[in-house]
């Protein structure tokens, strides 16, 4: 799934909206210290009230929420996985019992609960249902058309949720007129924050995709390996944060430590290049071929092909990797460049960096960066000073 599908099918997750139906909503109650399931509850979803419906609702548009490769993943399942969850999700997904299905999901439930204990109560929430993307616009032109052709996309999304102690408050009375304490003991469900999630099956080229899982985390960049592993059964993936490191590791590898901005800023622009020339809805993806070819044509000496891939072996454990060219740049990972030193640290977007620069200035280090405009610190214009006159005494 790209990011223009998840974004579509978030949106259609709203009450009466014939985009998408939900069939049957099931909650598994999870006790903390037993690990054990507490309670469950199968109901078709219009039996719910309109106001669950809502709160359901933003729950899981949020299991849908967030970067790809940073917050939600795209997961390929194991091939002859021992109690494959990708043979259970499908028979749940198929099947017409509603008994069935819950008892499917259940197996799941199991999986989550095996040599795992929770710090609060949960709440694991499945629901099957169908999402219907229109092929085409509906005419504008013709009053009271039909809904155009559909694809059609049985789903099932799984939220799980953490419980809370309800607050203790003081209320006031009207009728007693008297203070008294509000005595609550029903733990409160959080549904605005999943702890993780998932959609299956994944939607590819309007399709539905049997053999992906999207996998929804609840902090970006913070993978829970067990549960891929133990309980989708998927195979590993790296974060976009794990691409930015590996390929900041790589140049370092093959350029050194050293570098100046000027051909740092190349090779971001290098890439950013090669994002802006794709013209396949799926991002571009580079080897270490294309790594050198970066490298090469940022003004880096002494590259070459053999010294990338053993830098690729050596950082990643696998030569034959693909980085996703979205997650080098800051700029595609809503992320900047950091730049630290002991006086301040300072941000930065990768196209701006080529007016920073570090420079000599009577015999100290000094961190140099070209404006076009007047300064200002807390609303203060700052006064120009005049350091030096020749740029030749600049240096890098």
């Amino acid at each position: 799934m790209n990011k223009k599908d998840i974004a579509h099918m978030r949106r259609q997750f709203r009450v009466n909206n014939d985009k998408l139906e939900i069939k049957e909503i099931f909650n598994v109650y999870i006790m903390k210290e037993s690990s054990e399931v507490y309670h469950q509850q199968c109901l078709a979803f219009e039996l719910l009230e309109d106001e669950q419906k809502e709160l359901f609702m933003i729950n899981f548009k949020k299991v849908l929420s967030g970067n790809l490769d940073e917050k939600l993943f795209e997961l390929k399942f194991k091939r002859d996985a021992e109690n494959s969850s990708q043979l259970i999700l499908h028979h749940g997904l198929i099947s017409q019992d509603t008994e069935q299905w819950t008892s499917q999901m259940l197996q799941i439930v199991e999986k989550m609960l095996k040599d795992k204990q929770y710090e609060m109560d949960v709440v694991i929430t499945f629901i099957r249902g169908e999402y219907r993307k229109p092929m085409k616009r509906q005419s504008e032109e013709v009053e009271g058309s039909n809904q155009d052709t559909v694809y059609s996309h049985p789903f099932i999304l799984c939220s799980m949720n953490r419980t809370e102690d309800p607050k203790k408050e003081l209320l006031f009375d009207y009728v007693e007129k008297e203070f008294k304490y509000n005595v609550v003991v029903d733990p409160i469900i959080d549904l605005k924050a999943p702890i993780t999630g998932f959609l299956f099956p994944s939607i590819t080229d309007h399709a539905s995709d049997v053999n992906h899982i999207l996998y929804s985390t609840g902090k970006s960049n913070e993978l829970n390996e067990d549960f891929i592993e133990d309980v989708i059964n998927a195979e590993e993936i790296m974060t976009a944060q794990d691409d930015k490191d590996a390929f900041e590791e790589i140049v370092r590898s093959v350029a050194g430590d050293q570098m100046n901005t000027r051909t740092l800023s190349n090779v971001y622009d290098e890439v950013n290049r090669i994002m802006e020339e794709n013209e396949e809805e799926e991002v571009p993806k580079l080897d270490y071929r294309d790594v050198e070819r970066v490298l090469t044509s940022s003004g880096i000496e002494k590259v070459d092909q053999d010294k990338v891939e053993v830098a690729f072996k050596s950082v990643i454990d696998d030569e034959k990797y693909e980085l996703k060219a979205n997650n080098i740049v800051p700029k595609y990972t809503s992320k900047s460049i950091k730049i630290k030193t002991k006086i301040a640290d300072i941000s930065i977007s990768p196209q701006d960096l080529r007016y920073v620069r570090q420079v000599h200035v009577n015999g100290k280090q000094c961190l140099l960066i070209e404006v076009e405009e007047t300064t200002k610190i807390e609303g203060f214009d700052m006064i120009p000073e005049v350091l030096f006159e020749k740029a030749d005494d600049l240096g890098e």
